[in-house]
């Protein structure tokens, strides 16, 4: 028996690689606000970040084609009165932008098709209602224009921004300070982390609590949760001696994690992206300067590490790019919009592949910009799992170099025939490299040789050869430049 010693893993060799410097984003202030956010939203078309502004919050968007260095003067999305603490864009709409602020309110922002041309200072929709700064805003997944947001006031809310109208307040869940929310799959249900250090399992249309894990990490310092595909809870924190730990729940049975996996002593909030496409966890640190990157599978210890990008300089914030705003057929899996303190640097995550071919395994079908559901239908109490597309009509195969054929003609008919004896001595001519075919009807034809008289003769001008090559008899008199020299072996010579 033999025992298995590496874990097969199609995503066992996933590397990061950033960009080139011409491909980043530079000369960006990026917001010093102190909230545990990423500071940055992108999707297939544009690139959001929050900047420093005086006198008010503001974040700047940029087509993603817009890289290199950024004026000072470039407009941006600036209506709010206080520092704007986080942004989403919508799933289902990719010039659509929600963001939430000091100011204690939401707004919702249409961008321009290619981008803006001047500052944005009026949004589509302003959404009020809590009374302290709004920290967490986050798309449904599924149902067009339904928002949640949670704001320090331990008040989540749900709204419509169609008609802008409140959907649900959820005012007694959460005792003290919501760290983040994340929604499961087809928007049933959502899990938060709280500052009680506790994790929750909400139904939002009922109001209830479905399921809680007191101490799901025993740190003070900040934590989070998120939903996987199957429905179980991925969190990350710190344990009573501050190192930060990733754990693993089943919602059925929350008493104990399914895994447990400690990491390191450093002190900067782990925020967890994760990619229901392929079960792939990437964890990025604030203050770090590393992604690190796991795989959850059905089999113990279910959090299987697969590999750390490192670089040098520390990150303020990060965003993720939704699958559909891959390049497939370089077998890019995932791409970071990683934030310095100057400048957004893209890191891409790549699966090494030698085929050129679309990787099936690598790119199922994944969720689709189109909404499954409408808000009323959502509220109705209908759940729907996202429309999927197909990211094969988005692979570009590599550029096939055309095959080129050379044909060379030896004996064309556009060149003049050479006069006896003006052919160069030592210079030789085989009949088999001519292509000649065997004589029919009296004449020699060929592919690309004219047909020679009946009474011409074909010699081998090689020295070592004796007799005439096609066996035509002997050259006539007077041929060459004072006669032919007949070869060792007797056969007639003729000069080239």
């Amino acid at each position: 028996m033999f025992r298995k010693v590496v874990r097969q893993s199609k995503f066992r060799h996933v590397f990061g690689q950033p960009v080139k410097n011409d491909q980043c984003y530079e000369d960006i202030r990026v917001s010093r606000v102190t909230w545990d956010s990423t500071f940055c939203a992108v999707n297939p078309k544009f690139l959001a970040v929050i900047v420093e502004a005086s006198g008010g919050g503001a974040f700047l968007v940029l087509p993603l084609s817009k890289t290199g260095r950024i004026d000072k003067a470039y407009p941006t999305v600036c209506g709010h009165t206080g520092p704007v603490l986080d942004i989403d864009w919508c799933p289902h709409n990719d010039e659509v932008i929600a963001s939430g602020s000091e100011d204690c309110t939401v707004m919702v922002w249409q961008i321009p098709e290619h981008g803006l041309t001047s500052p944005l200072t009026e949004p589509v929709v302003v959404l009020e209602g809590h009374t302290k700064r709004v920290g967490i805003i986050t798309w449904h997944p599924t149902a067009r224009n339904v928002l949640l947001s949670a704001g320090c006031d331990n008040v989540v809310l749900i709204w419509n921004v169609g008609t802008a109208e409140e959907l649900y307040r959820l005012d007694s869940l959460h005792p003290d300070l919501i760290y983040n929310i994340s929604w499961n799959r087809n928007g049933s249900l959502f899990c938060s982390a709280c500052k009680d250090k506790s994790v929750r399992i909400i139904d939002p249309r009922r109001g209830t609590l479905v399921a809680e894990r007191e101490k799901a990490h025993e740190g003070a310092r900040p934590m989070r949760a998120i939903f996987l595909a199957d429905g179980k809870v991925f969190t990350t924190g710190f344990s009573r001696m501050s190192e930060r730990q990733l754990a693993l729940w089943d919602p059925e049975n929350f008493g104990e994690p399914m895994a447990l996996q400690e990491l390191d002593s450093s002190n900067g909030a782990l925020l967890p992206f994760y990619d229901p496409d392929t079960n792939v966890v990437y964890v990025c640190g604030k203050g770090d300067s590393s992604i690190r990157y796991f795989e959850i599978t059905d089999e113990s210890p279910y959090i299987h590490f697969l590999n750390t990008f490192t670089s040098k300089e520390p990150q303020r914030g990060m965003g993720s790019m939704p699958k559909r705003g891959l390049e497939v057929s370089k077998c890019e899996i995932a791409r970071f919009y990683k934030l310095h303190e100057r400048k957004c640097e893209p890191i891409v995550m790549t699966v090494p592949r030698k085929s050129d071919l679309f990787q099936d395994d690598l790119y199922p079908d994944t969720a689709g910009p189109e909404a499954a559901l409408e808000a009323e239908e959502w509220v109705s109490g209908r759940d729907a799992n996202p429309i999927l597309i197909s990211l094969r009509e988005a692979y570009v195969p590599s550029k096939q170099r055309d095959l080129k054929v050379n044909r060379r003609n030896v004996l064309s008919d556009s060149r003049p025939a050479s006069a006896p004896g003006s052919t160069r001595p030592g210079a030789s001519t085989s009949a088999a490299s001519t292509n000649i075919a065997a004589p029919s009807g009296g004449g020699l034809s060929g592919a690309g040789v004219r047909a020679l008289p009946r009474a011409a003769r074909v010699y081998c001008a090689c020295p070592n050869h004796s007799g005439p090559s096609l066996g035509l008899g002997p050259l006539p008199d007077g041929f060459g430049e004072g006669g032919s020299e007949p070869t060792p072996s007797g056969s007639p010579h003729v000069p080239p």
